[in-house]
């Protein structure tokens, strides 16, 4: 395997010192440059080529967020943070994990994984795609292709399958539905909303944007949703 390229970012040099010793276990993985604050890592990334970024959030300066939403055609990153309030906040900077300090092995290793899946690197399969939903439609069985869905929204003993091409009304329970969809990048937000993370465009600890829609949080749900995205898989 080809050596994975990281860079390590935090301004506390016992955290750089631990991940260097976690990254040493690892033969496939290789720091070409730690750095104590963002704006050297952003030197470093004009002359480096990078893989894999292991980004702090509280620097001097330049906090690590702020300094991924700047960069245009950043590497995959792995947030690593004392503090549990990022989760939501990084999302839609396509975050692969977030590693709270002070970070295990174990732990880094999971995160790692999450890379090395999202990376597809030669000889690792990709998923295949999920299978269509055959669902009663009035006096039709029509055919909707998982991906295409945007969010389902839940009507009594209905549901609106809201897609690209328009919005399909089945009779259907959103807790059968719910089970259905578990294992192809849906989430259930609300007792009355699943949505595709695929099109999962901002969020909140109170709302998702998905698609251009703005879908309600569920109180019930939050911990349970911020949780998801943490540990998301990969794509």
């Amino acid at each position: 395997m080809k050596k994975i390229r990281c860079l390590l970012v935090d301004d506390e040099p016992l955290a750089i010192t631990l991940l260097q010793k976690h990254i040493s276990q690892l033969d496939y993985l290789e720091v070409v440059a730690a750095c104590g604050n963002a704006l050297k890592a952003a030197d470093v990334l004009k002359s480096t080529a990078v893989d894999l970024l292991f980004l702090d959030v509280q620097m001097p300066a330049l906090s690590g967020l702020d300094f991924l939403k700047m960069l245009k055609n950043p590497p995959r990153v792995i947030i690593t943070t004392a503090y549990r309030d990022y989760a939501l906040e990084g999302y839609d900077l396509d975050i692969v994990d977030y590693l709270l300090k002070p970070i295990t092995f174990e732990r880094f290793f999971k995160s790692v994984e999450r890379y090395l899946d999202r990376a597809a690197l030669p000889g690792q399969a990709d998923l295949p795609p999920a299978e269509p939903l055959m669902l009663k439609s009035g006096y039709r069985t029509v055919r909707v292709d998982p991906a295409d869905i945007r969010y389902i929204e839940s009507r009594k003993d209905y549901l609106k399958i809201h897609t690209g091409s328009g919005v399909i009304s089945v009779k259907y329970k959103i807790s059968a539905m719910e089970a259905e969809l578990s294992q192809k990048n849906f989430l259930r937000i609300h007792r009355s909303f699943i949505v595709n993370l695929q099109y999962l465009t901002a969020c909140t600890a109170r709302d998702m944007e998905v698609g251009g829609t703005e879908l309600p949080i569920g109180e019930s749900y939050k911990a349970q949703v911020a949780a998801a995205l943490k540990n998301r898989p990969a794509k």
